[in-house]
């Protein structure tokens, strides 16, 4: 496995490949390292930080590649910049750089095979089924009526798309991205849906009766 050279954005977040997220570039050290990637091969990678010093993050620490999608620059020098996980990556250690932003080395961080295809067929649509149970109830609970987000068709990616549009724990999140098994996740998520569905199904149905000042639909009775 060859190692590379990676521009480090540690944050107190998880990008997962095959998901956009947006940042807001205000650091001096991190308008450096946009400029840099923009002036490259337009990447960087997003590693989770709790807050400790970036020289403390530990070798074999996982993050993912990010690569600019958009940026829109700031008068002041801040940006806005919209990126796409593309794939993980295992940190190996810090290299000294002439840089105000760390740089590291880092290897490819991919899944183990083994996993079942008929398994991972099954796990997807499990997940597929509870994520969308848990946003319909959610967008009734909001008034909203957005269709729901689509979903990829890939299953090893699935879990990675649901984790980044529910409001999973950091640390659910980072165990996610750590997983070399794509059934493993589509399993893990799955519980997590699950255990959601009834609280989060129970509180569209309190907002549904609020809305109808505490009656139900008129004709559920027979009335006119």
């Amino acid at each position: 496995m060859i190692a590379r050279r990676l521009p480090l954005f540690p944050l107190p977040l998880v990008l997962f490949p095959g998901t956009v997220m947006p940042l807001h570039i205000f650091e001096p050290r991190y308008r450096e390292m946009l400029a840099d990637c923009r002036d490259g091969d337009g990447r960087f990678g997003i590693i989770l930080t709790g807050g400790e010093p970036e020289r403390a993050l530990p070798a074999g620490h996982v993050g993912c590649v990010a690569e600019l999608r958009e940026v829109q620059m700031l008068a002041d020098g801040r940006a806005n910049v919209l990126v796409e996980g593309t794939r993980r990556f295992a940190l190996e250690r810090l290299v000294d750089a002439p840089h105000a932003y760390h740089v590291a080395l880092v290897a490819d961080y991919d899944d183990e095979p083994g996993d079942d295809r008929a398994a991972l067929d099954d796990g997807a649509q499990r997940v597929r089924s509870a994520f969308a149970r848990v946003a319909r109830a959610a967008r009734a609970i909001a008034d909203d009526d957005a269709p729901l987000p689509d979903l990829p068709d890939d299953p090893a990616l699935v879990a990675f798309r649901v984790a980044s549009l529910v409001d999973f724990d950091r640390a659910d999140r980072q165990a996610l991205l750590v997983s070399r098994s794509p059934l493993a996740r589509l399993v893990t998520v799955a519980s997590l849906l699950e255990r959601a569905v009834p609280g989060v199904e129970d509180r569209a149905a309190t907002h549904r009766r609020a809305r109808g000042n505490g009656h139900g639909p008129a004709d559920a009775f027979g009335a006119a």
